[in-house]
């Protein structure tokens, strides 16, 4: 009874915030057209997209529980990181090439060290010691390796390559990409249909979710939440191209790198919905939801959105590519192996936590304090 009273007190602290936040679109929008400086409107509409994405979470929930489990699932899957896919696709669109690459490392580092390491710290300071499937950690583990290596094979070519050219880079890319969007259709296909039940305890715990959310509630109104998730996904595609606009003045007043803002602040902005989820369910013993969208987030950035933006490259006439500068690459390396070395016993507690959060923040200053890279404003 408890819990149920501490839940509705959270969602509605939640939907003041969120309702509080939304002022922040006229404001966005008055600060472009009246011309207040790029600072306001980078600020502004950074804070604008952070309510739009969480609308665009729950309207995706509600979709999905009258679609059902398997569409809902995949519903999920294709949403769940739409907010930064529009973010990178305008930065793309506008030749920010090596914040859209940042963007990439960050949202991966952000999931599995900052999300995961919230997560584990909060949850284990209201529990002493937390479980989750392990097999599932494994099978995440596996994917999450593969991308490592995808994304390490163009690098390395570049590196170990003399006069390699960018149209041969490019080609290479294309070529993993492919692979990995297929990949990313089987781990589908292997969490919705073949070995669904590695995931029950998960479904059970989102179900559940859903239930304690819509407790009140009738059963989802299907067409007013096409309509949310439409007009969500479109005011975060208007704030997403004037934040990318301001962006490098914006930054550059602030005493801050393309680099930082790339791997740090647009991850953040694009997956703040998921990190509270996240968190929240993890505060109520259920780890298994929560890692479920932590690692779920990273391997979706890593297995659909990065080769999509590589193909979209292609499409747009922009020299995407998956060659990564090697210091975002031994971020991921890092992130991803004491990720996998934590989770893989199946248990976690708040000092597991610590250490991904101590990971997280190490890598933070070393982006902070990193020197401008060529290329980068």
């Amino acid at each position: 009874m408890d819990d149920t009273l501490n839940s509705r007190q959270q969602m509605s602290t939640k939907n003041i915030i969120l309702l509080v936040l939304l002022l922040f679109i006229p404001v966005s929008l008055a600060a472009h057209f009246l011309e207040w400086g790029e600072l306001i409107v980078f600020i502004t509409a950074g804070l604008a997209i952070l309510p739009l994405a969480a609308w665009m979470g729950t309207a995706t929930e509600e979709i999905a529980v009258v679609v059902g489990p398997s569409l809902g699932g995949l519903l999920n899957a294709t949403f769940g990181n739409a907010t930064e896919l529009i973010i990178a696709l305008i930065a793309l669109n506008a030749g920010l090439i090596d914040v859209v690459k940042a963007s990439i490392t960050g949202s991966i580092i952000s999931n599995l060290l900052l999300v995961m390491g919230f997560s584990m710290l909060l949850g284990g300071l209201r529990y002493k010691e937390q479980t989750f499937q392990p097999i599932v950690a494994r099978v995440n583990a596996a994917s999450m390796n593969l991308a490592v290596i995808a994304i390490l094979m163009p690098t390395a070519m570049n590196y170990t390559s003399q006069g390699i050219n960018q149209q041969t880079l490019q080609n290479l890319s294309i070529a993993v990409a492919v692979v990995l969007i297929l990949v990313y259709a089987l781990t589908l296909l292997f969490s919705m249909k073949t070995h669904s039940y590695l995931y029950d305890v998960g479904l059970a715990e989102a179900e559940a979710e859903a239930e304690e959310i819509s407790i009140s509630h009738a059963k989802p109104n299907m067409a007013l939440w096409v309509g949310v998730l439409l007009v969500c996904t479109l005011l975060v595609a208007i704030e997403s191209e004037m934040l990318v606009d301001s962006l490098e003045v914006a930054t550059s007043q602030l005493g801050l790198t393309a680099l930082f803002t790339g791997v740090i602040l647009v991850p953040i902005v694009g997956n703040a919905a998921e990190h509270a989820t996240a968190v929240t369910v993890a505060m109520k013993d259920k780890m298994d939801l929560s890692l479920s969208v932590a690692v779920g987030s990273s391997m979706q950035i890593a297995l659909f959105v990065a080769p999509v933006l590589v193909i979209a490259g292609r499409i747009l006439g922009k020299p995407m590519d998956l060659d990564f500068k090697p210091f975002e690459l031994v971020a991921v390396v890092v992130s991803v192996l004491i990720a996998n070395t934590i989770s893989s016993d199946g248990r976690s507690n708040w000092l597991e936590g610590t250490l991904l959060l101590a990971a997280y923040t190490v890598l933070g200053f070393a982006f902070y304090f990193h020197p401008v890279m060529e290329g980068m404003g």
